[in-house]
């Protein structure tokens, strides 16, 4: 059994839900060498989240923003709002989807459906880059 553990800085993502799978398996070369094992993905953010969601038709990723917007709309009358009015419909939509992802390793590869890919929800308008954590223990 071995252990690896890297943080991956994002670049500044636009509002909405961005496959972000190449840029982890990318960053994590390592991840060629492990036969079996398990990957756990954590954003360290609260105004964004990680999904695994569908990685063929993009509109799939266009209609959860929208979806979730009108789960959490801004204009409500929310306490939190030193931050803009994007920020609380933020934390609530990253409280909805979480911030962290177990996935599955077989022969160096994410262990994925055929149409599943990992995503980065970004529920801001105007986000930096965000940093995720990834550890990976196998063998």
């Amino acid at each position: 059994m071995s252990w690896l553990q890297r943080e991956i800085q994002l670049p500044p993502f636009p509002k909405g839900c961005h496959p972000i799978s190449r840029a982890i398996i990318e960053a994590m070369p390592e991840l060629a060498r492990v036969e079996v094992g398990l990957m756990h993905i954590f954003l360290k953010h609260t105004s964004a989240s990680l999904s695994i969601n569908e990685n063929a038709d993009p509109d799939v990723l266009v209609d959860l923003d929208r979806v979730l917007d009108v789960i959490a709309p801004e204009q409500f009358p929310y306490r939190h709002t030193c931050e803009g009015p994007d920020d609380m419909p933020g934390h609530v939509k990253a409280s909805l989807l979480g911030c962290s992802l177990t996935v599955p390793i077989h022969d160096g590869r994410p262990r994925l459906g055929t149409w599943q890919g990992i995503c980065l929800c970004e529920h801001r308008d105007r986000a930096g880059g965000r940093r995720i954590v990834v550890t990976v223990q196998g063998e």
